[in-house]
């Protein structure tokens, strides 16, 4: 055996070595896949009512609402070669750069409280949509969205709290609560009155010094005062905005006589703005397939989205265009009176 076969032979371990070694090192890309889809119309593990009402008769139906889930990496997940390339080649999946997912040095604790934060806004708007689209008043005022365990707000204030005066000056919106806080005294108590439970209650709490100058702890969103309760018993693992506009037509279905889907199933996603605009998500290919294998026959997109909705594999289902909570509510009406019924299509939306 000459040297040149001899150096060949032993740098096979070698070479081979450095590709397992590639094909298992941690690569900076997210996976999207697609997830479960929920009922938000049904009952949950517990047998109660995802959608709770205090105060308004209800009219429950058999029909289907389903909010869609996407699977993503976590920030602080790294996939594999193997692992992406599996993901790469199967056509319901999608690989992104993580970056292009998650904010850079975004650690798994701050996307679970950015999740919960937008879920918690998201219910809120669908609340506040619902219930103004059945003509109803409701008044939009700043509310707690997230405490940080350990904060100064931490027992004092709690989500859903809504602002009435912070610092003896009546606000509204939350810039006006940023600014009330920047002007305390770090260490000084600040009083501050909220609505919790549709009563007036006294807080004080003691900011403490941070990078940007005084501060409490919390999340702020906007928050609502309604004519009546309504709440949305969702799992807390699921976080994000994008259920928004599935809760709202819920709630509507569930506060109004009939049935919006006439006893059907009917998917879609969404972010609702409490205009009841509905704004883009992210992983549409992915939700179309989910919802295509609950059974969906309509899928409602935001324009936005359309686009990419038409290039996933959704077979029979029908992709609706919803560019509001108001003109989806008008579509699943005429659908369930006339199933052929023409209505607003992502194929009608000018491809880019």
């Amino acid at each position: 055996m000459n040297q040149r076969l001899i150096a060949a032979v032993a740098a096979v371990p070698l070479v081979l070595g450095l590709i397992v070694a590639a094909a298992l090192m941690p690569l900076p890309f997210a996976v999207y896949e697609p997830g479960y889809t929920v009922d938000v119309l049904a009952k949950d593990q517990n047998d109660a009512e995802i959608i709770q009402v205090l105060g308004h008769k209800t009219y429950r139906d058999d029909g289907e609402l389903r909010m869609t889930t996407v699977l993503v990496t976590a920030p602080e997940t790294d996939k594999t070669l193997f692992q992406l390339m599996g993901a790469w080649f199967d056509p319901d999946d999608a690989v992104y750069p993580a970056e292009a997912v998650h904010p850079k040095n975004q650690t798994d604790e701050q996307n679970q409280i950015e999740g919960e934060v937008q879920m918690i806004t998201s219910q809120d708007a669908a609340i506040a949509v619902a219930q103004r689209e059945m003509g109803l008043t409701v008044t939009e005022l700043a509310g707690v969205a997230h405490v940080n365990a350990g904060a100064p707000a931490d027992g004092k204030l709690f989500v859903r709290d809504l602002f009435l005066e912070v610092g003896g000056q009546r606000v509204q919106t939350t810039e006006d609560v940023i600014n009330a806080v920047k002007e305390s005294t770090p260490g000084e108590p600040l009083d501050m009155v909220v609505l919790r439970d549709h009563k007036r209650t006294e807080v004080s709490v003691v900011p403490e010094q941070a990078k940007d100058g005084p501060a409490i702890g919390i999340f702020l969103g906007n928050g609502f005062r309604f004519p009546f309760d309504v709440s949305v018993n969702i799992s807390p693992d699921i976080g994000g905005p994008s259920a928004g506009l599935m809760f709202s037509l819920a709630i509507y279905d569930t506060l109004t006589p009939g049935s919006l889907t006439d006893g059907e199933i009917v998917a879609g996603t969404g972010e609702i703005a409490p205009t009841g605009q509905v704004g883009p998500i992210g992983g549409i290919q992915q939700k179309v397939v989910a919802a295509r294998d609950s059974g969906a026959e309509l899928f409602l997109v935001p324009e936005i989205n359309c686009p990419e909705a038409l290039k996933a594999d959704n077979g029979d289902m029908r992709l609706v265009l919803a560019e509001t909570m108001h003109d989806a509510r008008l579509a699943l009406e005429e659908w369930a009176a006339d199933r052929d019924a023409e209505l607003p299509s992502c194929e009608d939306v000018k491809q880019p």
